[in-house]
């Protein structure tokens, strides 16, 4: 019976907000990796505010940018056994609204733009340190921690709303795909340190109003350092740096290859056993090209079986 009610409080940990304003290389998202019993699922809404040199598609080479973009997101995570191994799959769906403007290419342009963001889906899969577990065992797991590996595939897909007679759109209209490993350390029972690294690969946009646009892979690595206070309650700090994602529009290839970095914050705080809230904050610290944003998150979780 204790079992029962310690552990949702403890599950709602696994989806963590890289929805906000389709920023897809500057994710900060600290416990991806981290396990739950088989049979776990999470439902999860959300809000998020971001503000700044940003457009509702981040990959467009705008100049001078500046947006108030406001979205909210879905998401539904299902753990389950593969290969013996733990599993999760995880939709996430965000619908956007903002207004931005700034200079493409030397014009200026100026919009308001509002609708369904595109489709995420997620696979991840942990390789070492986790294998599918009961509830019992996932009690053991989290009272002493150990090394974790995990790996996860993600991809984008061109559902959301696009005009191919508008510069500025909610939805990229092209392909895109992350591979992604993470490992977690444990340093104390209560201190864990996670370190991600990964890459997006992007399809063309063939439709691009100013011409064909191509872009390159972005390549991400970010760092999180985690306090847990007790099942369910915790708080993190982290980091990245991503770069690449240079571009090429119709004959024109672009000076745009990012190397950016962000920092940013994480709590989440249980309640009633299988619900919690998260808020979170995060902003640019370097930004070559590609966007420059302050960014706000609050979602509610709920967890179940």
């Amino acid at each position: 019976m204790q079992c029962r009610g310690i552990l949702p409080a403890m599950l709602v940990l696994m989806l963590c907000g890289p929805w906000a304003a389709g920023a897809a290389a500057q994710e900060l998202s600290p416990r991806s990796f981290w396990p739950a019993p088989r049979g776990t699922k999470v439902v999860v809404l959300g809000y998020s505010y971001a503000s700044g040199d940003i457009v509702m598609d981040p990959s467009l080479p705008i100049d001078s940018g500046e947006s108030r973009i406001h979205t909210g997101f879905f998401a539904y995570m299902q753990t389950f056994n593969l290969l013996g191994r733990t599993a999760n799959f995880v939709v996430e769906l965000p619908y956007q609204g903002g207004t931005s403007k700034g200079f493409l290419l030397g014009y200026p342009i100026e919009g308001d733009v509002s609708g369904l963001n595109d489709l995420g889906v997620t696979l991840a899969v942990n390789l070492f340190g986790a294998p599918s577990m009961t509830p019992q065992e996932f009690l053991e797991l989290r009272a002493n921690p150990r090394p974790l590996l995990g790996a996860s595939f993600k991809v984008v897909m061109p559902t959301g709303q696009y005009d191919t007679d508008r510069l500025l759109n909610v939805g990229a209209n092209r392909w895109a795909a992350k591979a992604k490993l993470g490992y977690l350390l444990p340093l104390t029972t209560k201190w864990i340190l996670e370190v991600e690294g990964g890459a997006w690969f992007f399809g063309d946009n063939g439709d691009f109003l100013p011409g064909k646009r191509e872009q390159n892979p972005i390549f991400a690595g970010e760092v999180h350092l985690i306090r847990r206070f007790k099942p369910g309650f915790w708080a993190s700090a982290e980091a990245n740096f991503y770069m690449g994602g240079d571009q090429t529009i119709g004959v024109n290839q672009l000076i745009d290859l990012q190397r950016n970095s962000r920092i940013g914050g994480t709590l989440v705080v249980p309640f009633l056993d299988r619900y919690s809230v998260k808020v979170g904050y995060s902003a640019n610290i370097v930004t070559d090209f590609g966007t420059d944003l302050n960014q706000f998150l609050v979602s509610y979780q709920i967890a179940f079986r």
